[in-house]
């Protein structure tokens, strides 16, 4: 199995050694990808009300921009695949996004892969002027246009959402497409991921993601798409460091089809030594499942 780890965001600090460093560490151990997650601004508790639990991340939290931040990990590795997980596509401008994707891929010699969300911050899609009601039908034409602009000289779509009239985007990345893997657990996610997604990466147990993934190849079935040609990648997000959990899950991810699991820690590493043993520690778990 192909192994991936998370950037530690709201952790790592800003040091930029730091921030290579870890990036180098995870290369050198032989990790196949890094998956950055991502937000663009944060709320105070009280504007989330609505959500009906505890946010995960606050006014307080820190988040590096993604192709920002790639632009720079880019070139502090050789071999590391850069992925978003997610980033949150409805709130961002799609032609920008494509852009910026693409020059990511160009600088980086192809080693991007665009891991897509609709997000659950209604704080950001207000400050970002976009619609949050309608996050999902943008999404699905979003992904649309940016396949146009990567791989068409020209472009012309008029749309729900989208307008482009004889517009070019150039460079043009290295993949043409670009892949674009879904996260999310809804079943409007997992559909819309077989109808049009180049893979699925969902935060999810092994049994919990069973009969999700069961839906996901009866929805690629009917859209006549190979199963075989999909991606699927493990997230295995843990509250406590426990090597016989992450080898349990690992195992029941490989068991649902999957080639690529990422470990996903949500417990607190206070210094970047720390965050780097872990490292070391889940590819020898790793190893095990082969």
């Amino acid at each position: 199995m192909r192994l991936g780890v998370v950037f530690p965001q709201t952790e790592i600090g800003s040091d930029p050694v730091v921030i290579r460093d870890y990036a180098q560490a995870a290369e050198g151990a032989g990790y196949d990808h890094l998956l950055v997650f991502d937000h663009v601004l944060g709320g105070k508790l009280e504007r989330f009300d609505q959500l009906g639990r505890r946010p995960p991340y606050t006014d307080e939290t820190p988040f590096h921009e993604v192709f920002v931040l790639f632009g720079y990990l880019g070139a502090c590795t050789q071999r590391l695949e850069l992925v978003t997980g997610i980033v949150i596509l409805p709130q961002r401008q799609t032609a920008l996004v494509a852009k910026q994707a693409a020059a990511v891929d160009v600088l980086t010699g192809g080693r991007l892969r665009l891991g897509v969300g609709i997000g659950w911050n209604h704080v950001e899609y207000e400050a970002l002027n976009e619609d949050w009601k309608t996050r999902g039908a943008r999404q699905a034409e979003q992904i649309e246009v940016m396949r146009k602009l990567w791989t068409e000289d020209q472009v012309t779509f008029r749309g729900r959402f989208h307008t482009l009239v004889d517009v070019t985007m150039l460079p043009v990345p290295v993949q043409r497409p670009i892949p674009i893997w879904f996260g999310g657990s809804s079943d409007a996610v997992v559909k819309r991921a077989a109808r049009i997604g180049d893979g699925y990466m969902p935060i999810m147990t092994p049994e919990v993601a069973e009969p999700k993934i069961a839906m996901l190849h009866e929805h690629m079935k009917t859209f006549g798409r190979d199963p075989a040609k999909f991606g699927l990648e493990g997230w295995l997000r843990f509250d406590a460091a426990d090597p016989g959990a992450w080898l349990k899950a690992a195992q029941g991810w490989k068991r649902l089809g999957a080639k690529i699991v990422m470990l996903y820690p949500m417990y607190r590493m206070p210094n970047v030594d720390d965050q780097i043993e872990t490292l070391r520690r889940f590819k020898d778990v790793a190893a095990a499942v082969g």
